[in-house]
């Protein structure tokens, strides 16, 4: 009953409010067909640890002179233009449901260059931040990534136990390392489970790599990070 009353009252926002595309307003959809061409995309060849773009495609001088515990990062777009501002909506102005055009997205890129993984996990956010926002983008784009692609989705595996500065206002990839340094917990036994992490964007990889380490301290085999956007 609740699930159709939420359908129903989503569609009568539909009518009275038409989604706008954030690119060039055209009515329809939040991203439409033709700024979807123009997304900033992140081509080869790549770093095949972080997913940043690299000449050669070996190793990037920051992965070459930092420990990883997370076994790749991947994803589609740089963070600029449309999908700056597709995420800085989703995150900070509350765009819920332009989640499941970010993991439609990421669904596309996840097809077209599979990363292993049989579980979906979001990156948690401190209860203090999920109070202040009021949801976890991170946790919506999972959900429906996870219809996408058949794949559970697992959200409360694992836990923020401490609250710290965005990493975006963090000066340098030392300081957003000890940033996140001992920042989660993982409550619950994966292993051998290949744990595919899901955020809206990577910086310095460092909350991700955090992350990963918490996970593979409980079991996992295998940690890869997708991401829709990430700065290059």
């Amino acid at each position: 009953m609740l699930s159709w009353l939420t359908r129903l009252g989503r569609m009568t926002l539909d009518l009275l409010f038409p989604s706008r595309c954030l690119g060039c307003g055209k009515e329809g959809s939040l991203i439409c067909a033709a700024c979807r061409v123009t997304l900033p995309v992140i081509s080869p060849p790549i770093c095949h640890r972080c997913g940043k773009p690299q000449q050669d495609g070996s190793l990037c001088p920051a992965c070459i002179n930092h420990l990883h515990e997370i076994d790749g990062i991947r994803s589609p777009f740089r963070f600029e233009g449309i999908i700056r501002l597709a995420i800085h909506q989703f995150k900070y102005n509350n765009l819920r449901h332009i989640a499941s055009s970010l993991s439609e997205l990421l669904g596309i890129h996840l097809a077209k260059k599979p990363i292993p993984g049989e579980i979906l996990m979001p990156v948690p956010l401190h209860y203090r931040r999920l109070r202040e926002r009021g949801y976890n983008q991170s946790q919506l784009l999972a959900k429906e990534l996870g219809k996408l692609t058949g794949l559970p989705v697992i959200a409360h595996c694992i836990t923020r136990r401490r609250q710290a500065i965005p990493q975006a206002k963090a000066a340098s990839i030392n300081q957003r390392c000890s940033n996140v340094s001992d920042a989660f917990a993982c409550h619950g036994n994966l292993k051998g489970k290949k744990v595919i992490l899901i955020d809206d964007v990577a910086t310095s990889g460092a909350t991700l790599d955090a992350c990963a380490a918490a996970l593979k301290s409980a079991g996992a085999a295998s940690v890869w990070g997708l991401t829709v956007a990430r700065e290059v």
